[in-house]
């Protein structure tokens, strides 16, 4: 496999796992399971989904960085 072609496949790599650790978080951790009748409610429900996922994080960094 040619080096930039293998960059290019690693660089993709890392973006796919960080986000797809956010989705497992989301639907394993907090049970998300979004069945509702429309698009604009599934949008709301990932969307507090997103929002209580980014208050936990920044918890935890709080506490982190109290504790450093």
């Amino acid at each position: 496999m040619a080096p930039q072609i293998r960059r290019g496949n690693a660089g993709r790599s890392k973006v796919r796992a960080a986000v797809e650790h956010v989705f497992a978080r989301q639907k394993g951790g907090m049970g998300l399971f979004v069945r509702t009748i429309g698009i604009a409610r599934a949008k709301v429900k990932i969307g507090m989904a997103n929002l209580v996922y980014n208050i936990g994080r920044l918890v935890w960094q709080e506490r982190r960085r109290g504790l450093a």
